[in-house]
């Protein structure tokens, strides 16, 4: 895989953050409530600002399933949870038992997290077969996997865990569980982004962690475009994560 272009990256991080980019995203947000002291009135507010909102889904902790899924029925806002989270052990039983429990419980989508401490050990082959001990769960539902990239950091090791998810048969990259210090970064989106054009785009990708404002997300936009091309972006394919970044979302679109 060839080296991402510095000028690239440049451009990207220059992207407007306007009404037409807030536009494109406000309805590939996932609007996420996983504060470890998260209420279950907490949840009814964010259930109620997503389908205000327009977004494609929430994600809540697996314990707040029933009840959202009790707000979100016959609702287009999908509802999403996670699994393996957020330490990303490798214990494959353990992930498939949480993915497998999630769906029982209401979960449209799955997020769960690679086991990233394997991977930097140098075993990526597990990263596929926890893969596949999940989707096994999941063979109807949307998977998500949570490469932390931050934690992996580099080029060559993120763009390895991210083929081996692809193998394993995962329908969605994630960039962060939102707990590391480095969450989603230009330089790694860019790295799975050329991983999915390998893959013909079949595979989604979700950034997350610390994109809080519309520029930034635009950032990642433009990225998109210019791997998948501008057609390619749709809920089942591209999602942002983040609360914050719906608040900045509004504000540039109640401003045109």
């Amino acid at each position: 895989m060839a080296a991402t272009p510095p000028d690239l990256l440049e451009r990207a991080a220059k992207a407007e953050g306007d009404a037409d980019a807030a536009a494109r995203i406000l309805p590939l947000v996932d609007l996420t409530l996983l504060a470890d002291d998260a209420t279950e009135a907490q949840v009814d507010e964010l259930c109620g600002r997503a389908l205000k909102a327009g977004v494609a889904a929430v994600c809540v902790w697996p314990r707040f399933l029933p009840f959202a899924k009790a707000k979100l029925v016959h609702r287009p806002v999908r509802l999403a949870t996670v699994a393996n989270f957020p330490d990303g052990s490798d214990d494959l039983a353990r992930a498939a038992r949480e993915t497998a429990d999630a769906l029982l419980a209401g979960a449209d989508e799955v997020d769960v997290v690679a086991p990233i401490q394997a991977v930097l050990g140098g075993d990526v082959g597990l990263v596929t077969e926890l893969v596949q001990a999940c989707k096994a769960k999941a063979p109807e539902r949307m998977l998500k996997v949570i490469l932390e990239t931050g934690r992996l950091e580099d080029p060559a090791r993120i763009a390895a865990a991210a083929r081996a998810a692809i193998m394993g048969g995962c329908d969605m990259l994630k960039t962060s569980t939102g707990r590391s210090e480095v969450g989603a970064t230009l330089e790694a989106a860019a790295v799975l982004l050329a991983v999915l054009e390998e893959a013909d785009g079949r595979v989604g990708i979700k950034f997350s962690g610390a994109i809080r404002t519309t520029q930034q997300a635009a950032g990642y936009l433009y990225l998109v475009d210019h791997f998948l091309g501008s057609g390619w972006t749709a809920p089942e394919t591209l999602r942002f994560g983040g609360s914050a970044l719906l608040d900045d979302l509004e504000r540039v679109l109640g401003s045109r």
